[in-house]
């Protein structure tokens, strides 16, 4: 903190507004952590106190006070201590969310979609903003993908452990049988990049494709090629946005996630940890889940990467993951 301040006092450190940018924000970052910290510390002390004058006065709704106290009191500790564990390059960035529906058609299709719900949920829980940028709706249910952004602090560093094939266990409401069914749809999480990082691509390197969006939109947006897509030849990494009506809005935020996933995919590379998921869409099947959502002969879900389960599955779907978020997280450490 005062290494940050000397060099913020420094005359040569404003002559470029753009350096500083990602020094103040590492600054707002740190002291939002002290703060947090001094404040749990006073609500401690004065807790404290509650509960040494309620024991000597034997005071049993002073005790209850101090109960409750002591609960929120818990849960603020753990989210701080879980906000000191996010010290990875990327944890403190936006996150680029892709959900992809697995082979099935329309059952895959339809998990998608409730999987977009739950991370739209979370998302909305935790006080972060959210960014539609591209939407394939399915054939007959549900959506073939999605793409959004979830920004606010540290949302990468929450969802990045969300990455990987979730599976889902039910009876068919598209099979007049009544016969079980598992699905299965993939979850990719990028860092979104700011200024300060540069993604250099060449033009020749990249095949721009228009075509009319699908879909809900207005008759704008489905009377004109507005809709972009992105392939990056050298990878096959293939990013299109069709969710503004402006054809050059799409392909500016086609372009941020087409940067964003290239940024990933070389940190993943230094790393050793390259991830096959993206190579074939075989992947996205039986033996490759993180999660499996069961719901039928009995009701429970499975992080198969920590051995947790949890029995309310709709807490769950209705975007209650933190345990698996945050059990992810402490056992990394």
């Amino acid at each position: 903190m005062a290494e940050i301040e000397k060099i913020i006092a420094q005359d040569s450190f404003w002559d470029n507004p753009e350096d500083s940018k990602p020094i103040l924000k590492e600054r707002t970052s740190i002291s939002n952590k002290i703060d947090n910290f001094k404040e749990l510390w006073n609500d401690l002390e004065e807790t404290q106190i509650l509960l040494d004058l309620a024991v000597e006065e034997s005071d049993e709704e002073a005790l209850n006070e101090v109960i409750q106290q002591t609960a929120a009191l818990d849960k603020k500790i753990n989210q701080l201590s879980l906000d000191l564990m996010l010290d990875g390059k990327d944890d403190a960035r936006n996150a680029i969310v892709s959900i992809n529906a697995g082979a099935g058609g329309t059952e895959a299709q339809d998990w998608a979609e409730m999987l977009f719900r739950m991370y739209s949920r979370w998302v909305e829980r935790k006080g972060y903003k959210t960014e539609l940028i591209d939407f394939q709706p399915g054939d007959e249910a549900g959506i073939k993908s999605v793409t959004f952004t979830a920004s606010g602090e540290n949302a990468f560093g929450y969802l990045k452990s969300e990455t990987g094939v979730h599976r889902l266990v039910r009876i068919s409401p598209f099979n007049a049988s009544g016969k079980r069914h598992t699905s299965f749809a993939s979850v990719f999480v990028y860092p979104e990049l700011d200024s300060e990082i540069t993604v250099e691509i060449d033009d020749k390197d990249i095949r721009v494709d228009v075509y009319r969006a699908s879909g809900a939109g207005g008759q704008h947006v489905n009377k004109t090629s507005s809709a972009v897509r992105l392939t990056h030849l050298p990878s096959g990494i293939v990013v299109q946005c069709q969710q503004e009506k402006s054809q050059h809005r799409n392909k500016d935020m086609a372009m941020k996630v087409l940067k964003s996933r290239l940024y990933q995919r070389e940190q993943q590379k230094q790393d050793k940890k390259m991830q096959e998921l993206h190579d074939s869409k075989e992947d996205i099947a039986w033996g490759s889940q993180i999660r499996s959502y069961v719901l039928h002969p009995y009701q429970m879900v499975k992080d198969h990467r920590i051995k947790l389960d949890v029995g309310n599955v709709n807490a769950v779907l209705d975007g209650d993951i933190d345990q698996f978020i945050e059990g992810v997280l402490l056992a990394k450490k």
